[in-house]
């Protein structure tokens, strides 16, 4: 409906405050990451990850103070429709020159949705579409400040000095250790990498203006173009032991970018005055990333959601299938839906637990926020949480309906809450996350194969890169200070880069707070004949030797597990490393294979023999789903740390 006039005070005053709440809450947040610079070259490494963790209740407060200022001073819930739509109109003025319009609009959005208590995919008032493009929006002061800029050598042997300068444009306040060496490692990753014996007009190297903090790392990002080449790079940044700064390898390429970026590490901190424009350059190097988990990656998680939720809507306006109950072992806490189409699954929490699950709904919550919150590790999938979503009744299978009757019958409502004869489902309360292949069906697929055929090679590498990477999954969430709590194999999934992702968050506890304890000896003939335990147990007790008759069963998943990850079934490891992270030690976790550093390279450049062991003992993975599997990561070393 088009308004004849706009000519309310009351709607200007709330477009007003809705903007300037909105400018408060990026004005932050933008100060607090742009300290991750200061807190990197400090070494701050705990203030880093208390920063990252509290930026993410940054959104939440604004939007609340917005919406408190706005009943007070306009009593904004109890204004009429027509006083809404002028303010929208006048908000949308507002941003015409603005440089976060895309956030501004979501931002309308939340404080909106809490007034007028309407769940946002049916109101009126908000921006279901974007109303202002984000296309070549730059900087205020591009001379003080861009998005990325552009070096371009004349000729190959500029290239060195000009990756050089680079770097030293970034202005961090720490020596490097040799960063005439490191520049030269780069510089020698990157030729084999392009045509360099013919340099085409447009070769330059472009990097994003601020570099990219998360935990101990900071990364510069870009791309190399010469012709119609392009290579996408990051460098990560590190701290030698001695506080010196080096660079400790290349990633290039859109597969290594993808881990750098993966949905299951914690957010960068990025000084962006244009997020949109960062969101763009990286688009271009990644393609098949959505743009909803590039915002999510730089900390913008709402408009992560935002965008999600419009390509979920496009989705089902394109598709015809249903959703279903997702396949796989049920679990006991979340029902979990899918739509096959749609790369995601849909969990549900269950009204009911059996007693086994000595757990509320509420902990439940609790549970995925603490994981929200917490450094991810590369190991724990990151969620969406929607309340009061809507979905075409039609688009249901009854097996699925039926399920969430039975299991969450308080979470479901059925009926045509629009009244425009269109019968929908709305669910209270649903997370969502990237859909992944569960290991134990990973895992039962590979005995299929093998059992059908005894030789085949494929599914043999596949099975042993699947049970190395669960240890090792395991084992950086030790160094994150996590304990998965149920460690089966239905609880984690295989990504298709090959990586092993923790996704069942109802039974996690920190590290610190288990009581990792050895099963004691039996008393007498009985106990050690007896089915039942003759010991007492603690809510926190965990005994890590009897995990093995849970998980071991297969003889072949049980000669690999023994041969890589044996100290995962004895207490002292755990022991050890609860110890240490006790005592505030900081462990690392790369997001690239060791052998990708140039610390290692130049080792085994000096150790020809070391070189071909280390060739002869890590035979290419074969692929997965058409993508390359990655090799299975050495743990507790990287470029970013992890603490408590």
């Amino acid at each position: 409906m088009l308004l004849q006039r706009i000519d309310s005070n009351v709607a200007w005053g709330i477009a007003r405050a809705m903007i300037d709440g909105f400018n408060r809450h990026y004005r932050l947040f933008r100060a607090e990451s742009a300290r991750a610079k200061h807190r990197f070259e400090t070494a701050d490494w705990a203030g880093q990850q208390r920063a990252q963790r509290e930026r993410i209740e940054f959104y939440d407060l604004r939007v609340k103070e917005c919406v408190t200022r706005l009943e007070r001073e306009f009593q904004a819930s109890q204004q009429p429709m027509e006083v809404w739509q002028q303010a929208k109109l006048l908000y949308i003025g507002m941003l015409v020159d603005h440089r976060q319009p895309e956030l501004a609009e979501t931002f309308f959005n939340s404080v909106t949705t809490k007034i007028l208590h309407r769940s946002y995919f049916q109101n009126d008032f908000i921006f279901v579409r974007p109303a202002i493009s984000t296309e070549y929006i730059e900087p205020e002061d591009p001379s003080s400040h861009t998005t990325y800029r552009c070096y371009y050598p004349q000729t190959l042997e500029e290239l060195q000095p000009t990756l050089q300068r680079m770097v030293q444009d970034f202005g961090l306040r720490v020596p490097f250790e040799d960063l005439a060496r490191d520049v030269a490692d780069v510089h020698d990753a990157l030729l084999p990498l392009f045509d360099h014996s013919r340099l085409r007009p447009n070769f330059q190297i472009q990097v994003l203006d601020s570099l990219f903090y998360r935990n101990k790392g900071a990364y510069a990002v870009g791309k190399l173009i010469n012709g119609f080449q392009e290579v996408p790079f990051a460098l990560p940044i590190l701290h030698n032991a001695h506080g010196q700064l080096v660079i400790d390898a290349l990633l290039h390429g859109e597969d290594d970018l993808l881990m750098l970026f993966s949905f299951a590490r914690a957010y960068f901190m990025v000084d962006m005055e244009v997020p949109s424009a960062y969101v763009q350059f990286l688009r271009s190097m990644m393609p098949r990333k959505p743009r909803a988990e590039f915002y999510n990656a730089l900390g913008l998680a709402k408009q992560g959601k935002t965008l999600f939720y419009r390509d979920f809507l496009y989705h089902m306006r394109h598709s015809t299938d249903k959703f279903r109950i997702a396949p796989g072992i049920k679990g006991m806490v979340m029902l979990v839906f899918d739509l096959p189409s749609f790369p995601f699954v849909f969990k549900v929490i269950k009204d009911r637990f059996p007693p086994q699950k000595d757990i509320t709904p509420e902990q439940v919550r609790a549970k995925y926020q603490l994981v929200k919150q917490h450094d991810r590790a590369g190991r724990m999938a990151d969620t969406l949480e929607f309340s009061e979503v809507g979905f075409p009744r039609a688009r249901f299978t009854d097996e699925l309906i039926e399920e969430i009757l039975r299991e969450a019958p308080s979470q479901i409502e059925i009926g045509d809450r629009n009244g425009d004869g269109n019968v929908e489902v709305v669910l209270k309360h649903v997370y969502i996350e990237r859909r992944m292949i569960p290991l134990n069906i990973y895992l039962q697929e590979c005995f299929d194969a093998l059992q059908a055929n005894p030789d085949d090679q494929r599914a043999r590498q596949q099975l042993e890169h699947a049970v190395i990477e669960y240890g090792n999954a395991i084992k950086d969430l030790v160094a994150a200070n996590i304990f998965p709590g149920d460690m089966l194999w239905k609880n984690f999934g295989i990504t298709r880069h090959g990586k092993v992702v923790f996704y069942d968050y109802d039974e996690i506890e920190y590290i610190t707070d288990c009581n990792f304890r050895r099963v004691p000896p039996p008393r007498n003939e009985d106990d050690e004949l007896s089915g039942e335990v003759w010991y007492s147990v603690g809510p926190h007790d965990v005994f890590p030797e009897t995990f093995g008759p849970f998980l071991l069963s297969n003889p072949l998943v049980r000669e690999i597990f023994m041969r890589h990850h044996a100290d995962l079934l004895d207490v002292e490891f755990w022991l050890a490393h609860q110890q240490r992270l006790r005592a505030g030690h900081v462990h690392d976790i790369f997001p690239y294979e060791q052998s990708r550093r140039f610390s290692k390279r130049r080792a085994v450049a000096l150790s020809p023999t070391a070189e071909s062991a280390a060739r002869a003992a890590a035979p290419e993975p074969p692929p997965l789903d058409g993508a390359a599997l990655v090799a299975a990561s050495s743990t507790f070393s990287s470029a970013e740390g992890v603490t408590a």
